[in-house]
């Protein structure tokens, strides 16, 4: 059956459009889409097919020029409001930042020369501490089906801070973020430098985005200062990079896993503020292509349960809302499940894969409170997570099915780092 988002598009005000995408009743008032907030203008004709054959719009974000986001007088409302708002696919893209293209390109053509490294240098990169999030990851993490991921390798890192903290409590309480760097400072000494400066980069560009966000928000509920979304990712020390490489791959792999939506990266969303990605890059026997297979890349699943491609150029930072900023911002700002579908077919063998995202999340201390009417509200004053009932948390929705990943017991309480140990207890092994 064919989308009823992309079938529906032409007609804002139509019962069909406000009730399957919207999510509104159909009786209420119309409300005239902003100017430049026409979806449908940014789907193309190209449709994909799922194994059930079914055909997928494709959805260019929603792009913000570098000049107008470096202007804090600007009004960046509207486009805000269409790419991260209760309607939007909670993501968006920056185009035309300086030194971005070369940034990217410098590091990402660093990835196949990492993953190709010794075995044994590449075993000192690991920390199993952390649960392998700083330095090399490789058939660490888990996939949907439970078996460990060999596609592809990770190399983690902060890009701003190589030591975060040296109380030896912290380190042990919190591996994952209050551990060290671990650079192959011998073996591919110009990794660390690339990988700063393109961290870096996303970084500040996402303090940017960050503070229109807040301008945003601030409109529609009360806040101070110090509790919107930039001073959040500005205090935190928490701030995490990831290299992604995916190995070049068989055609009887593709065949595989071609049919898998998720074949590449998992349903999940993102749990922490805000999510800056690269596009990826695509090489064949070292050579880039472009990619051989147009239903490959990210899919989103929007609040109306539709599933979307989206797509943004090689020259853009697309940045995710990810779910502490969803509650910070008490559901003005949303995040969106979504998964990365790898290419099939006898052209995508032997074909690798290399991304990069900036994880900007809070401090290990912040902390969020529950409440019954979003499931969650966001207090950075509050010392611990409080939780009045039971609450479902990191829910995720697709195959018409809700994965339950964590239980939060009555009347308990987290920290965000405690938070974050938690969901990271169902994609690796459990702390013992």
């Amino acid at each position: 059956m064919p989308s009823l988002l992309y079938k529906s598009l032409t007609d804002y005000n139509s019962p069909l459009f406000r009730t399957q995408f919207l999510n509104v009743s159909a009786a209420s008032p119309p409300s005239p889409p902003p100017p430049n907030r026409n979806l449908s203008c940014r789907i193309t004709s190209q449709s994909m097919s799922c194994s059930s054959e079914t055909p997928l719009p494709t959805l260019r974000t929603v792009t913000i020029p570098y000049y107008e986001l470096k202007d804090k007088d600007a009004d960046l409302s509207l486009k805000i409001e269409e790419g991260f708002g209760p309607n939007g696919l909670g993501i968006l893209s920056i185009t035309d930042v300086p030194e971005f293209p070369s940034l990217r390109r410098n590091l990402l053509c660093l990835s196949s020369r990492l993953a190709a490294l010794p075995e044994d240098v590449k075993k000192e990169l690991e920390d199993p501490q952390s649960r392998y999030n700083f330095g090399w990851s490789h058939g660490k993490e888990q996939l949907e089906s439970g078996k460990p991921d060999l596609l592809k390798g990770s190399f983690y890192a902060n890009p701003l801070i190589d030591v975060p903290t040296n109380d030896t409590y912290l380190i042990q309480r919190y591996p994952s973020y209050c551990g060290a760097n671990i650079w192959p400072l011998a073996a591919l000494p110009e990794l660390e430098v690339a990988f700063k400066a393109l961290g870096k980069l996303i970084f500040d560009v996402g303090l940017m985005v960050a503070y229109h966000c807040d301008q945003y928000v601030s409109r529609g509920m009360k806040m101070r200062k110090d509790e919107g979304l930039e001073q959040i990712l500005l205090r935190s020390r928490c701030h995490k990079g990831r290299l992604l490489y995916y190995f070049p791959a068989q055609l009887s792999n593709h065949e595989e896993n071609g049919d898998s939506m998720s074949s590449w990266c998992g349903w999940h969303t993102d749990h922490g503020s805000l999510t800056g990605l690269t596009c990826a890059m695509f090489k064949r026997n070292d050579v880039e292509i472009s990619c051989p297979d147009s239903a490959a890349g990210l899919y989103i699943r929007t609040r109306s349960g539709e599933i979307v491609k989206a797509t943004f150029g090689e020259n853009e930072i697309a940045y995710q809302i990810g779910e502490t900023t969803e509650i910070l911002s008490q559901g003005y700002l949303c995040a969106t499940p979504h998964c990365v579908r790898a290419p099939k077919g006898k052209e995508a063998s032997g074909v690798d894969r290399s991304t990069f995202a900036l994880f900007m999340q809070p401090d290990w201390y912040v902390n969020r409170r529950w409440d019954e009417k979003l499931n969650f509200l966001f207090n950075c004053r509050d010392e611990k997570l409080k939780f009045s009932e039971d609450v479902y948390i990191h829910k995720e929705v697709f195959n018409a099915e809700v994965l339950l990943f964590q239980l939060i017991p009555s009347n308990d309480s987290l920290t965000f780092g405690e938070y974050s140990e938690m969901l990271l207890d169902k994609y690796y092994h459990k702390k013992t």
